[in-house]
């Protein structure tokens, strides 16, 4: 006998668990299928982000920046003792806070009375789910409605087979015994570059390979300028416009054969990480016969109000089009949970705030400089650095700026970048204003205690109209 719910949901990632969190709080009968197990062999939720992502990264960016700021306590007149890495007291402490967070979740399905399932979730035609089990059972969940979630996977390049050993992807990073000497990692995107800060930090060699010409071009290019230099200060070999052409076992570890300029050249290393981006997972998700489509990448053809080609049946986060953040995912799940209920709901797809969590962090929402130039739009810039910024240079952590452009007519904030400490917190409060069409004037009006980072966001407003105080602003207006 099947057992029948208002929704069934296909993962229990961010997306998932917050979709089927919302459903259960809006009275509907929910059920949440997940195939992830944990390092104990037992169901573990959360998907990528909080058991091989965007959790125990952090816990690693941490520890590995406390450790390595140790060595600058001298200049702050404090006399420390030899700091010594225990590598895997380290990877305990991120391990028990990916027991905690994935753990809260199975607090909060039963808190909520969200039925989970453990195994691999089949759209079935129709909105009928198969579950496998993993004794390979199958069960069938009867579902009125059905949420796809199941996130994404790292992408894999031929040119550097991953063997989890001396090649390994994201998951693989996490998990190193020891620190590399020499570390290798193609991509110099957000995760390639998190990971390289952590390992270096803690005392490898790190040379980046990015196939790119330019940095980080997302990204504001004054802002990504001078996370470069940053960056290279901190001992991040970063090498643009490479393509990695193939890796292979040497001697202890691997070499990686590469193009830079029409020159062949070679990287020995002894680990290798592959961060070249994630690709949607759709692995054994739809029935030929489910009505849902795929578009010309792989992702779930979905609307804007994530309704998929089949009837009553919807798909969010990282299967879905936009960026692949689990915030995204998070309000995309509430959203599809809420107009089920029969609200009307949407996602703000253009205040949807980037995040790198090195040091500096590096955060941004809206628009960069450069877009607004090539869309021939008239904007306003203002910028300040953290320099001039009280609390930053009391914290001796003053590296990076704030800057904001606005519309030329309306004044309305069309962008906020912020490179420097706490960037991912400052840039809450440019989300909040563009959520709320403020404008750089606006900003510029509101009080902010001092002495905080966060007063660089006011300068920075202040300053687009040419009204910064502690700067000396490059053109006054009356």
């Amino acid at each position: 006998m099947s057992d029948s719910y208002d929704i069934v949901v296909i993962g229990a990632g961010p997306a998932g668990y917050h979709a089927a969190i919302r459903a259960a709080q809006l009275g509907m009968s929910v059920a949440c299928v997940d195939k992830t197990l944990g390092a104990n062999g037992e169901a573990s939720l959360g998907g990528t982000c909080l058991n091989v992502g965007c959790i125990p990264s952090k816990a690693l960016l941490d520890v590995s920046h406390r450790f390595a700021t140790t060595k600058d306590f001298a200049a702050l007149g404090l006399k420390v003792a030899d700091v010594e890495l225990d590598l895997a007291g380290v990877q305990a402490h991120k391990d028990s806070v990916v027991q905690k967070l994935t753990s809260g979740v199975g607090m909060l399905f039963k808190g909520n009375g969200v039925t989970p399932y453990q195994g691999v979730g089949s759209l079935l035609p129709g909105s009928d789910v198969k579950v496998t089990k993993p004794d390979g059972s199958e069960e069938t969940l009867v579902a009125k409605h059905v949420i796809l979630a199941t996130g994404s996977e790292p992408m894999r390049i031929g040119a550097a087979p991953v063997d989890n050993d001396r090649i390994v992807d994201s998951t693989g990073a996490l998990e190193f015994t020891e620190v590399p000497k020499r570390l290798g990692i193609i991509g110099a995107g957000i995760i390639g570059l998190e990971l390289g800060s952590v390992w270096a930090r803690f005392g490898s060699e790190v040379v980046v390979l990015e196939a790119l010409e330019k940095f980080l071009p997302s990204a504001d290019e004054r802002i990504a300028r001078d996370a470069l230099r940053s960056f290279t200060k901190q001992g991040l070999d970063i090498r643009l416009g490479t393509r990695v052409l193939h890796s292979e076992n040497y001697g202890d570890g691997v070499r990686v054969t590469y193009l830079v300029n029409d020159e062949e050249q070679s990287l020995e290393c002894d680990k290798l990480i592959v961060a070249v981006g994630r690709a949607p997972y759709t692995a054994q998700l739809l029935d030929d016969d489910s009505a849902v489509n795929l578009d010309e990448r792989g992702f779930i053809f979905v609307n804007e109000q994530c309704e998929t080609d089949a009837s009553d049946v919807y798909a969010v986060g990282d299967a879905v089009r936009g960026p692949m953040l689990a915030h995204k995912g998070m309000e995309e799940g509430v959203m599809v949970a809420e107009r089920i209920a029969g609200a009307k709901p949407s996602v703000n797809y253009d205040c949807i705030p980037s995040v790198i969590y090195t040091h500096p962090e590096i955060a941004w929402v809206g628009q960069t400089e450069q877009e607004l130039r090539e869309n021939g739009q008239d904007y306003k810039a203002g910028s300040f650095s953290l320099g001039a910024n009280g609390r930053a240079l009391a914290s001796a952590d003053a590296e990076g700026m704030v800057k904001i452009v606005s519309d030329a007519d309306s004044d309305r904030i069309l962008g906020v970048h912020v490179l420097g400490p706490q960037a991912s917190e400052l840039i809450a409060q440019a989300v909040i204003a563009m959520e709320f069409g403020a404008t750089a004037e606006d900003l510029g009006l509101i009080m902010f205690a001092h002495p905080t980072l966060s007063e660089a966001v006011h300068e920075a407003a202040l300053g687009v109209a040419g009204h910064a105080i502690h700067a000396v602003n490059r053109q006054r207006r009356k």
